[in-house]
């Protein structure tokens, strides 16, 4: 139950409506009750005074009128606690969301990098979804519940001690016993269920973004497979249980009738010591109506299995600790933008070999370089060390002579503009994926950047409003690559990372990239991250890195004067 704690703290902040709600229950629970215990007497009294003198005198109006207050108070109270209690639950639930994706962002990609797209998204939703349990299956039944046992028991006790006892008694045991029987029957379904579910989710989404390779490949049906399988377990963990549930219900209804016979037995002789009257009635009919004290609880603690899991599922997350913190106040710099590296070692994990070693890299203000090497060298990795997508495990990064762990997060988003080598297009406008770089950027101003990377074709009607779809399924590679160099230009920042902003274009618009570029480094520091000896020589410095290593570090005339590793790599394009 520790797993629930977490969430439990957030029902603080919703105390009144979820508390509301549980009164309102308890309410109408009063009033179903009482409705099936005052008609059960009514009719029985009638019929007796029917048969007697007393017909002349019997007050057939007030039982009447409290019979359909009771009737009316049930129907109101229903809907009330419904409506209370539902808004409640989804506050709650919206604040959970939130509060676990607050959890979630600071832990990308670290902690997160191991778990899959789709079982993340399981968690966003149906895992948050399954803490509804804990308030509308488990706490407010239980606690209405237990009012509702203690209030029934003081009033049979009214008219009879020993009735009274007997009946609270068997409710009480009921109540204890009731969901500790089913946790145990339910725990390991819920646990499967829950993990089924993710995986049946997980293959579906697979087998949704690979459809088009998996069919080229002639693997489809082996991933359709794997969706049939998956979803066989979800429905066999469905099954049993709704066999639980089922199992729930009728014992429930056995249980009741046994002690219907017991109280009648009990009370046959009459109540509260008088002779056989039309009070046998009514203890029998709130006998019969008193199980609905337990009709919630009968099967909701079969769903206490797939609850805990789903919050340990969540607790993975949210009591992780992520691997970068950022600084909640900006730091006080010069303004020049200048960028250092000291002694920087970067590896993935504990496990895998170093990515960079003994990094040292001190990059003036204004500066442009190069950052020069093979596939695989580590090139990329100096930008994600840069941005704080990691940090390194040893050695210290400095922009502007403040180390990068001085600097808040949104300080240094706003010091840096990147262009990497995937570009992410959100399944929207054309206007919300470039105002994202640059909010207050009017269309003319959209529509001048997009000219100037040669997306002028896109302005074609409807323009700006055009929706790009989930992840640009409407737009090629370059032209993907080309909004990602707008949000750049757009967003104008002094420090300008590009890592390999020209790949998958043609010669023609890679030199009209290179020559808008030239224009915009102006003023700028920049990392221009490539493999390609392209535009080199316009740059004030190149870096040549191999195998996480700095090898050669120099203008592009003071590298091939000393005819080194740079100067073989330019030979070999002669």
């Amino acid at each position: 139950m520790r797993d629930l704690l977490p969430y439990l703290k957030l029902y603080r902040k919703h105390w009144f409506g979820l508390t509301l709600g549980m009164v309102l229950a308890l309410a109408t629970l009063f009033a179903s009750i009482g409705l099936l215990t005052l008609s059960g007497w009514f009719l029985s009294a009638s019929a007796v005074a029917a048969l007697t003198i007393a017909r002349e005198t019997f007050n057939y109006m007030l039982p009447g009128a409290f019979v359909r207050g009771f009737a009316i108070g049930r129907t109101a109270g229903r809907w009330g606690e419904r409506v209370v209690s539902h808004n409640a639950t989804f506050k709650l639930l919206t604040d959970l969301r939130i509060f676990f994706f607050s959890k979630l962002a600071p832990l990308i990609p670290g902690r997160v990098s191991g778990i899959r797209d789709a079982d993340l998204l399981n968690r966003l939703i149906a895992d948050i979804d399954a803490m509804d349990h804990v308030y509308l299956r488990l706490i407010s039944p239980i606690i209405v519940g237990a009012f509702g046992i203690v209030g029934l028991t003081v009033f049979v006790c009214w008219f009879d001690m020993t009735l009274g006892l007997t009946l609270g008694g068997i409710l009480l045991l009921m109540l204890l016993s009731w969901p500790v029987l089913f946790y145990k029957l339910g725990k390991r379904n819920g646990h499967d269920l829950t993990q089924n579910k993710a995986q049946f989710r997980i293959t579906t989404l697979d087998w949704l973004q690979g459809h088009t390779e998996l069919t080229l490949f002639g693997a489809e049906k082996g991933y359709r497979d794997a969706i049939f399988a998956a979803q066989d377990k979800l429905l066999q963990n469905q099954y049993v249980n709704a066999h639980f549930g089922g199992l729930a219900q009728a014992l429930l209804l056995l249980v009741n009738g046994w002690t219907l016979a017991l109280i009648m037995w009990l009370s046959a002789d009459g109540v509260g010591g008088h002779p056989p009257d039309p009070f046998i009635a009514m203890m029998a009919f709130a006998t019969m109506a008193s199980f609905e004290l337990l009709m919630p609880i009968a099967g909701a603690f079969q769903y206490l299995g797939q609850t805990l899991t789903s919050a340990r599922r969540l607790n993975e997350v949210i009591l992780s600790e992520p691997d970068v913190r950022f600084s909640q106040t900006p730091t006080e710099h010069s303004g020049e933008y200048s960028i250092e590296f000291e002694q920087v070692e970067f590896a993935y994990s504990d496990e895998s070999a170093p990515v960079l070693t003994n990094i040292d890299l001190a990059i003036a203000p204004k500066q442009q370089v190069a950052i020069l090497g093979q596939t695989g060298s580590g090139k990329s990795t100096l930008m994600q060390l840069l941005t704080r997508y990691w940090d390194p495990q040893q050695g210290q990064i400095r922009i502007a002579g403040k180390p990068l762990t001085e600097w808040s997060e949104s300080q240094l988003r706003q010091a840096i503009s990147v262009v990497s080598q995937r570009v992410d297009i959100l399944n929207g406008s054309l206007r919300d994926n470039l105002l994202m770089a640059r909010p207050d950027a009017s269309d003319d101003t959209l529509s001048e950047v997009l000219a100037s990377v040669g997306l002028e074709k896109l302005l074609d009607k409807p323009g700006l409003d055009t929706w790009l779809g989930d992840g640009g399924r409407q737009l090629s590679g370059g032209e993907k690559r080309r909004i990602g160099i707008a949000r750049a230009l757009l967003h104008n920042a002094p420090i300008l990372l590009l890592d390999e902003p020209t790949e998958g274009l043609d010669k023609q618009t890679e030199q009209q990239i290179m020559a808008l570029f030239e224009q915009h480094f102006v003023g700028k520091t920049v990392l221009f991250i490539t493999h390609r000896l392209v535009n080199l020589e316009k740059m004030d410095a190149i870096c040549l890195i191999e195998q996480g290593e700095i090898v050669e570090f120099g203008s592009h005339q003071q590298l091939t004067e000393q005819r080194g590793r740079y100067f073989e790599l330019t030979q070999t394009l002669v």
